[in-house]
């Protein structure tokens, strides 16, 4: 239904409660003013959109079908205006055990999930039978209502302070204008771009498909978004699975701030795996000589901004993501990725002629181009209309130099000004848990985006949890993620059956 005749019978349905409400001494009838949005009718429909779309026809092709859900702006005022959250659905075919729907969120946060009922089946096997697979783009995100503040670049949240105080000042004014600029777009909406309404989205989501719960898959961001929700709506869950755990307390509008020991961690040990493959990749035949490269290429990004084929310029402030974004994982193959990649850049921080890979191609496209500024100013909006703060902008300056001599790399990048200063305050206060819900969280000791201590502190918070511990792991994002089948097969018991392991469990 199409946000005008959803208005429309909003406001029918309202006019009808009201011509009808009875006026006595003793009691005066109320109408419930989310009674249309939790019993709307949901139109399921084919997925694809057009000639040019590629993720429809594969959910097509999967036997997947699609929905678009309608939702207040304001939860304050639901009888103004409304907006759309895009939905997908893969049915359970073992009606016999079927358990209800489960959703499903890839984190970001902003990152669309209309594709994850066909990724997680493939992990889940049979267990996938027994769900309802439901995908979401969060409100604002992929095929949702959609915001893009226009800003020509994928950096904001991921911008580096740079080497000195004069680099430092270009980032204050590229977060004042990334702020304005979203403000003059989109200012009517800022203030509903958040957590707390996603999560509100999600029980529409489940009243208007006729269930009394949800089950979850949350990871990374959407361990966050899971916990929110538990918040919110106590009860409303059945089996819960947050891989990569983030407590509320941990999430703030500078992304890796407090993760920077990890991801100095992280270098090193890929240094070490790269150096033993020096005569692979040539970046250095031991750790030290490896991270000299790495010095080598951030030295001279900071000097003169590096070439990249015709098209790219890549300078000190977008450089470091890309290898904190490389360093999420300690597979092989991811391992390997970064190496090439810094190999090409080597060669171009010595001024020589490069083309970008394929996949280089691709990064730089999202982080330096308007490619990424849907996504970036979706990422940015939801964490500064949560946890946004004005701290002062020499506030980020001292953390940056704090920070620097122990965490050259990462230490600049965390400690970061980003547009969230320069934003309107936060409509709600940040989500506080004070309940204890049963949940498998997931978790492995070295990851370097949502730390280890974090899903302790969420197993302390929740007492009737159990935490599944990836003991030496370096990787950010584990159940279907990792190649582990003592994950996979842990995590697919509890969906199977719901009962949580007896004690906490820990695997290689």
């Amino acid at each position: 239904m199409s946000t005008s005749r959803y208005s429309k019978a909003f406001t029918a349905c309202a006019a009808v409660l009201a011509a009808t409400a009875t006026t006595t001494v003793t009691a005066t009838a109320t109408p419930d003013l989310m009674a249309p949005f939790h019993g709307q009718h949901v139109d399921w429909h084919a997925c694809t959109l057009g000639a040019d779309d590629e993720l429809g026809p594969t959910l097509d092709a999967a036997g997947a079908d699609c929905a678009d859900i309608t939702v207040p702006l304001d939860y304050a005022a639901p009888g103004g205006r409304t907006i759309t959250v895009a939905i997908s659905r893969l049915q359970a075919t073992d009606t016999t055990h079927r358990v209800g729907p489960l959703l499903l969120n890839d984190g970001g946060p902003a990152a669309p999930g209309l594709h994850m009922p066909l990724t997680k089946s493939e992990v889940m096997g049979e267990v996938a039978d027994r769900y309802d697979l439901i995908g979401m783009d969060p409100r604002f995100v992929g095929r949702s209502t959609p915001l893009d503040c226009g800003w020509g670049l994928g950096s904001a949240l991921v911008r580096s302070a740079g080497a000195d105080l004069a680099a430092y000042r270009e980032e204050v004014v590229v977060a004042r204008e990334l702020a304005r600029r979203c403000e003059r777009a989109h200012g009517d909406v800022l203030p509903y771009v958040t957590t707390r309404n996603t999560a509100r989205d999600m029980n529409i989501i489940r009243a208007a498909l006729g269930e009394d719960t949800l089950s979850y898959l949350g990871y990374s961001y959407g361990s966050y978004l899971g916990e929110v929700y538990t918040q919110l709506f106590p009860g409303r869950t059945d089996r819960m699975v947050l891989d990569g755990v983030n407590p509320p307390e941990s999430y703030s509008h500078t992304l890796l701030r407090g993760a920077e020991a990890a991801n100095e961690a992280a270098l090193r040990a890929w240094a070490s795996w790269a150096a033993a493959r020096h005569g692979t990749y040539g970046l250095g035949a031991t750790r030290g000589k490896v991270l000299a490269t790495v010095e080598h290429i951030l030295g001279a990004a900071a000097r003169t901004p590096l070439r990249i084929g015709e098209t790219y310029l890549l300078d000190e402030h977008v450089l470091p993501a890309l290898f904190i974004g490389g360093l999420g994982s300690d597979l092989d193959e991811r391992r390997a990725g970064l190496a090439g990649t810094v190999r090409l850049l080597a060669r171009a921080a010595d001024r020589e002629p490069v083309e970008p890979s394929e996949a280089l191609a691709g990064q730089l496209e999202f982080l330096l181009t308007g490619a990424g500024s849907a996504s970036a100013s979706q990422m940015t909006a939801i964490i500064c209309g949560d946890v946004a703060e004005r701290r002062g902008v020499a506030s980020y300056r001292r953390a940056v130099e704090a920070s620097r001599e122990r965490f050259p790399l990462a230490g600049p990048l965390a400690n970061n000004i980003t547009p969230c200063e320069f934003w309107d305050r936060p409509a709600e206060t940040p989500t506080v848990l004070d309940n204890d819900v049963p949940a498998l969280l997931v978790a492995a000791t070295g990851d370097p985006r949502t730390l280890y201590a974090g899903a302790e502190a969420v197993r302390e918070q929740w007492p009737s949890s159990r935490l599944l511990t990836v003991v030496g792991a370096r990787q950010h994002g584990l159940y279907g993620e990792y190649g582990s089948a003592c994950v996979d097969g842990r995590v697919n018991d509890y969906l199977r059956t719901g009962r949580l392991p007896a004690r906490d469990l820990t695997c290689d």
